[in-house]
């Protein structure tokens, strides 16, 4: 499996309204191929200086995850989620092994 893990800010004011998009994201009618599943992950001691969350995806493989990172309806849902960050999010790829 293949998949992202990013770091979040997200402005305080907005958690609930992120939380909900991102469960609104992976509920969708139009779920991209290959997509597994996602978490949204808060820890309960911050080490940051801001609120961090951090989400995780899932795909088949790193091509299915290249797809959708690369499609036009992405785009929209990270402009969607960017709306309600402090900043972009840091992203890591990589790929996911069970153990």
């Amino acid at each position: 499996m293949y998949g992202t893990i990013a770091r979040l800010h997200p402005k305080a004011d907005r958690i609930d309204e992120l939380t909900a998009l991102l469960r609104k994201f992976e509920s969708g009618e139009s779920i991209p191929a290959g997509f597994r599943h996602a978490w949204v992950f808060t820890p309960d001691v911050n080490p940051y200086d801001q609120l961090t969350l951090f989400l995780v995806a899932v795909f088949d493989d790193r091509e299915t995850y290249v797809a959708n990172a690369d499609s036009p309806d992405q785009d929209v849902q990270y402009q969607e989620m960017r709306a309600l960050l402090e900043d972009d999010p840091l992203w890591m790829d990589g790929t996911f092994a069970g153990m």
